[in-house]
């Protein structure tokens, strides 16, 4: 996850300290990201500040503590720019906790166990999705406006599959998901089973 580039994006227009860098980012990614971990962005900024990518200049306060400004380097703006100029991978690819559950309920052969999982995230997704509807009607940031949609359409993706699996799992009666559970136990034997090693 990219987000020492943001970190980086935001200095870029100016120098910043910590609590003033969280708010502008919260701010610019909009409310599906959730709010930014202050510890975190402080481990960012140590490590960017370690890389050269930025610089650190600690400033004296009459009454609080001391407070840390952060700038970015010309080597910060190099590296924002190389970001910026490729393209983006998938961050998780396809590991993703759903694909392994319905790999696991198509292997038990049982409908209902498919139908349960495939229905609570079904759910589960139609939920998200009205909340991130009714968050980009608020917004008034056209980019937060842009960013809401883009995590929309990801939900739909996701219902989409699921649609997918119910019609591959379920519509032919259950054949096919017999034919899973009967192939779970046809697996070669592994090192060390079998007769050739009882009869050693």
């Amino acid at each position: 996850m990219a987000i020492q580039h943001a970190v980086l994006a935001l200095l870029a227009r100016g120098r910043s300290h910590g609590y003033e860098l969280k708010g502008a980012f919260e701010q610019a990614v909009g409310p599906q990201w959730g709010p930014l971990n202050i510890g975190h962005l402080y481990q960012i900024l140590d490590r960017l500040s370690r890389e050269g990518l930025v610089v650190a200049e600690r400033q004296a306060q009459p009454v609080k503590p001391d407070r840390v400004v952060y700038e970015i380097t010309d080597g910060g703006r190099a590296e924002l720019d190389r970001w910026l100029a490729e393209p983006s991978p998938r961050s998780g690819g396809f590991r993703d906790d759903f694909f392994l559950k319905v790999t696991a309920a198509a292997r038990t052969g049982e409908a209902v166990t498919v139908r349960t999982v495939l229905g609570n995230q079904r759910g589960q997704l139609m939920r998200e999705l009205r909340n991130l509807d009714g968050l980009r009607r608020r917004a008034d940031d056209p980019v937060v406006r842009l960013l809401l949609s883009a995590a929309s359409r990801h939900v739909e993706a996701d219902l989409a599959f699921v649609d997918d699996a119910e019609s591959a799992l379920l519509a032919d009666g259950g054949a096919v998901l017999g034919t899973l559970a009967g192939s779970a136990g046809t697996a070669a034997p592994t090192e060390g089973t079998g007769p050739a090693r009882a009869a050693g």
